[in-house]
């Protein structure tokens, strides 16, 4: 089943969340299709600024998919200096896509 991960990253700078997508690609530049991802399983990302940090909202093929990037994107947080980034799940009822 889908699910969607909504991360509300208070503190998160601009420079942050380039850098961390930087790292997640495993290249220089802002993070363009799914084949950036270092796991398999997701269907969308979707990262913007809010009043006191970064919101990121990402839709996987399944939990299990979200928990393998899990152990990939929680130690570059943490390098980065992004503390106890833990994201609200939820079950996807319907996707619509262009």
């Amino acid at each position: 089943m889908a699910i969607v991960a909504v991360f509300e990253l208070s503190g998160m700078t601009e420079a942050q969340y380039d850098k961390s997508a930087e790292m997640v690609a495993g290249r220089p530049g802002p993070v363009r299709s799914p084949e950036d991802w270092p796991v398999s399983g997701l269907i969308s990302h979707t990262a913007a600024p809010t009043a006191d940090g970064w919101l990121v909202v990402d839709v996987w093929e399944s939990e299990e998919a979200f928990r393998q990037f899990g152990e990939v994107i929680v130690p570059i947080l943490n390098e980065l200096g992004v503390q106890n980034a833990q994201p609200r799940i939820y079950p996807v009822h319907v996707v619509v896509t262009r």
